[in-house]
């Protein structure tokens, strides 16, 4: 057979069943395995291999392939071939025998080498997994960081740690590979190793942010708070514009009682458009506490709710609108829980504050609305029965209330305090009425709920 039948047959091979290995093989080099001259029979029974491996018959591929050892056993090609046909049929013994096989008689065919890292990586057998990608790391780096990440498994982490050294030297920092660094300082505790690696980075790449911000953590993680707080002026004298490094500034600002400075840095942190909505929940939250504490500075507050509606996040609105609760400023908690309601229209919490709301302030028209849509979308939960009919009382409308509140007493399990409720309003609605017999046995009835409570 000629070469380039060869290629075109073992190509197939490799393309019917990708690779799924963790590093990355390079199938532009051409492969150096020649079948020889071989007879028609061979030519077929390869075919036939290739062919019923790619329809997944892996026990028909497994019989033509050792027919083609019969016929020629000299093919590292079929050994492979049948390896992985092994694995596939969980028969593990054999697909490492075979492929090893196929190793022994080409030992630098990077194709081979890869197939058998990748069958001992899905054994979790770290160790011989180890020493096959030892011999893949000359091909790709990939392979370097493969052998990392496996020396982490198998808690070799000092070697795992210099070859993440190595690599950052050669191809400079990754998230991956700070990602498996940090996994080693956590299982290890070695922290200062880990804020001694971020001190040179910061000292080597001084205008570079993320190594700063890596470091204000780390400090702040490890008490080192003076420390967290200078290498945040510094970064913030290296960049003025930096608007993440606020959100440890405002912290050590409070901590500083430098208030002005303090609420400049929340503000900021409100207004970025890089700051993700969570960090600016909690900085709003620390925020509110803040002003809760320093009622002078609520007009700072004010002023960074304008800001909010931009951030497009329904917790942020939910925190000032409990926020103007505590305050009992119902005006204001009602717009900021409308907002948030009309972000998160499917959260139960935030729709039932807005009902009971509609009810406080006495806008009954849109309590009975909105509590009547409520029901179609939740029609067991008895606090919407117990709005509507509120509502409908204070519209005086009280039959359709009587029908509403008998409705939802079905609804309630375990709950005296609103049953308490259901039935004052009963009662109310039965006086409009001028049932006075059936108000007050309702009204006996609530009476007699609350002492037993």
């Amino acid at each position: 057979m000629k070469q380039n039948l060869y290629i075109l047959i073992f190509f197939l091979g490799l393309f019917i069943c990708p690779q799924t290995n963790n590093a990355q093989v390079d199938f532009n080099k051409k492969p150096d395995d020649d079948l020889g001259n071989v007879d028609d029979k061979f030519q077929e029974l390869f075919y036939e291999a290739l062919k019923q491996k790619g329809i997944e018959n892996y026990d028909r591929s497994v019989e033509a392939l050792l027919k083609c050892i019969e016929i020629d056993d000299s093919a590292p090609v079929l050994y492979f071939e049948l390896g992985k046909n092994y694995n596939k049929l969980k028969n593990f013994g054999e697909a490492e025998d075979a492929l090893k096989k196929a190793i022994k008689i080409e030992p630098d065919n990077e194709w081979f080498l890869d197939e058998l890292y990748g069958f001992y990586a899905q054994q979790n057998d770290y160790d011989k997994a180890i020493k096959t990608v030892k011999q893949l790391v000359k091909y790709h780096p990939d392979y370097k960081e493969d052998l990392a990440s496996l020396y982490v498994r198998t808690k070799n982490y000092n070697d795992a740690l210099k070859i993440l050294d190595e690599l950052d030297l050669e191809f400079g920092i990754s998230v991956a590979r700070d990602i498996l660094r940090n996994q080693i300082y956590d299982a290890t505790g070695r922290k200062k190793d880990q804020i001694k690696n971020l001190e040179e980075r910061v000292e080597n790449n001084p205008d570079k942010e993320s190594n700063y911000l890596a470091l204000i953590f780390r400090y702040s993680e490890n008490n080192e708070k003076q420390k967290a707080f200078e290498t945040a002026k510094e970064l913030l004298k290296i960049n003025p514009n930096s608007q993440m490094v606020h959100l440890a500034l405002y912290k050590f600002y409070l901590d500083d009682n430098n208030t002005e400075k303090a609420i400049e840095s929340m503000k900021i942190v409100i207004k970025s458009s890089q700051i993700k909505p969570e960090a600016k929940l909690k900085v709003l939250s620390d925020f509110v506490n803040f002003v809760r504490a320093n009622p002078k500075y609520e007009s700072d507050l004010v002023e960074v709710t304008a800001l909010v509606g931009d951030s497009n996040n329904g917790k942020t609105l939910v925190e000032l609108a409990q926020y103007y609760l505590k305050k009992e400023d119902k005006a204001k908690a009602l717009r900021y829980y409308e907002e948030a309601l009309a972000l998160e229209v499917d959260n139960f919490q935030i729709l039932r504050n807005v009902l009971l709301l509609y009810v406080d302030l006495k806008q009954y028209d849109l309590a009975s609305e909105k509590s009547n849509k409520a029901l179609e979308k939740y029609p067991s939960q008895p606090i919407f029965y117990l709005i509507n009919g509120v509502a409908l009382n204070g519209l005086n409308q009280p039959k359709k209330a009587v029908e509403i509140l008998e409705s939802g007493l079905d609804y309630i399990i375990d709950d005296t305090k609103m049953e308490g409720d259901f039935y004052s309003q009963l009662s109310k609605a039965y006086a409009l009425l001028n049932n006075t017999a059936k108000a007050k046995t309702f009204s006996d009835k609530a009476k007699q709920l609350e002492t037993s409570n």
